[in-house]
């Protein structure tokens, strides 16, 4: 389940989802020893307008518009 995260990758769980809560633990802990931090979304999204402050190129990152 984790082999797709990389770095960057935001990890969305739906809190209403049956497994959820059984998975989580075992997913938290993989990743922290694959040596992943997590950090608030705030930190991650750009602020702005797409187009014109940032773009979002194939795979779904933000870049900054230079």
């Amino acid at each position: 389940m984790v082999s797709r995260v990389c770095p960057g990758s935001i990890v969305l769980f739906h809190n209403a989802a049956i497994h959820t809560p059984e998975a989580l633990p075992g997913i938290i802990e993989c990743l922290l020893q694959e040596g992943y931090t997590f950090v608030p979304i705030s930190q991650i999204i750009l602020p702005g307008t797409c187009g014109t402050d940032y773009t979002i190129d194939h795979t779904g990152r933000q870049q900054p518009c230079t």
